[in-house]
């Protein structure tokens, strides 16, 4: 969420900064919120006024009861300001709804740093790391080279309907191992504390991280056993981003605690609302997918050299499956809804002939802590507002179809990069 007195003060910077973020515009109905910050000053004034006219009543009241006089008029008077008091305080509170309402929708603002863009056409390549293969042969997409391994999306959609999958034998394996390398290099040499968290949520953690109110169409939500929906809700988590920046809602965190370096391997709901048609064959976007989240929570002042240490953090587990991949810095029109910095990590496909995401790390600065009023005391002493940064190190899924392709070999059979050989008992190929 934006901070309300930087539009109080600038309003006219902020919407030309969000002007750069992707259309349809606008993010702020301004005539809407001029209306409101012209009613809730008056009202402020108009409390402030009641409120020294009461006071000075009152200690007329004061005096004359001391000296024996009549205070009922006096006393009417008093009444009457506290009736006009306690509407105008009313209306207030609906004010401030509504103004906090409109904020909700509205996008962080871009670090200067992002380049501008209309959408990903714009994003910037930083570097490229390794060469994509020559193959001898005509290498398959993960779908044909997969299925032999245990790739059955027919039993997916059998048990659960499209864009699901049913991994078993030699598939279902190096899935798991993935996950236990990737979480084992994110603990053991980059630092991070493992966690494991609920798969279900309520409202309030979404919103604080800003999956909701905006995105509620592409999250999945599930009801207790007694069907009653309004006090028993909860949603399946898109990604453990959201567990994981909640740890530190309507917190004070001490300055020495701090950097805070969370991780943690989960499943991830997404309904996909957004994407229909895109993707629709294999692995790449699925309704249910694993992923390593990488949360750091932190400074303002230290928060943009964490930002290049994370990305640092994903890429070493592509260097270490020995996988071609680009960092892509990404421009103000491709960028999600709460970052104000991303790079995205896009490994080569070899049969799309292309690079695709897998990783994506952003630095959401406030936007995030001051929706669940997540503060750090800092060396003066002060609450301030702590910044969070979260990515992919990195999606299991995508990393699993990465390898399969990359590493497949003309009989069909996949060579296991060295790093991930341990977590297969030692394997170098993988066969059906």
């Amino acid at each position: 969420m934006l901070d309300i007195a930087l539009l109080r003060k600038d309003l006219d910077n902020v919407l030309t900064r969000l002007a750069k973020r992707k259309s349809p515009q606008p993010f702020l109905d301004e005539a809407r919120f001029g209306q409101l910050e012209t009613e809730r000053k008056t009202i402020q004034t108009r409390t402030e006024d009641l409120q020294a006219q009461r006071n000075s009543l009152s200690k007329q009241i004061g005096g004359l009861k001391s000296r024996g006089e009549d205070t009922s008029e006096v006393m009417a008077q008093v009444g009457g300001m506290g009736d006009e008091l306690k509407a105008s305080a009313e209306r207030l509170e609906v004010i401030l709804s509504e103004i906090s309402g409109m904020l909700l929708a509205v996008p962080n603002l871009p670090h200067d740093s992002v380049p501008v863009g209309a959408d990903e056409s714009g994003n910037v390549e930083v570097r490229r790391w390794g060469t994509p293969q020559v193959y001898a042969f005509e290498p398959k997409d993960h779908v044909d080279v997969g299925g032999p391994l245990g790739m059955d999306f027919e039993m997916g959609a059998k048990l659960s309907g499209s864009r699901f999958t049913f991994l078993k034998g030699p598939l279902a394996r190096l899935h798991r191992a993935l996950s236990a390398f990737m979480l084992d290099v994110q603990t053991q040499e980059h630092g991070y504390t493992e966690c494991y968290t609920p798969y279900l949520v309520q409202a309030k953690a979404l919103q604080g991280t800003g999956q909701l109110p905006k995105f509620e169409q592409d999250l999945f939500h599930v009801t207790s056993g007694d069907g009653d929906a309004s006090d028993s809700k909860w949603y399946l988590i898109p990604t453990s981003e959201v567990t994981l920046t909640n740890t530190v809602a309507d917190t004070i965190v001490p300055l020495d605690q701090l950097p805070i370096k969370l991780t943690g391997h989960t499943p991830c709901f997404r309904s996909e609302a957004g994407s229909a048609g895109r993707d629709t064959r294999g692995m790449i976007r699925q309704h249910q997918f694993d992923k390593v989240e990488m949360v750091q929570i932190t400074t303002p002042e230290q928060s943009y050299q964490a930002l290049e240490e994370m990305v640092g953090h994903a890429e070493a587990i592509l260097q270490k499956l020995e996988l071609p991949y680009r960092v892509m810095a990404l421009c103000t029109g491709d960028m999600g809804f709460g970052a104000a910095k991303t790079y995205d990590l896009d490994v080569w496909l070899p049969t799309q002939n292309t690079y695709r995401e897998i990783s994506s790390c952003s630095n959401c600065e406030t936007f995030q802590s001051r929706r669940m009023q997540a503060r750090y005391k800092n060396a003066q002493g002060k609450n301030e507002l702590l910044h969070t940064l979260n990515g992919s190190g990195l999606a299991v899924g995508r990393a699993m179809v990465a390898v399969l392709e990359n590493h497949q070999q003309a009989d069909g059979s996949i060579r296991i990069p060295a790093a991930l050989r341990p977590y297969l008992g030692g394997v170098e190929v993988l066969k059906g």
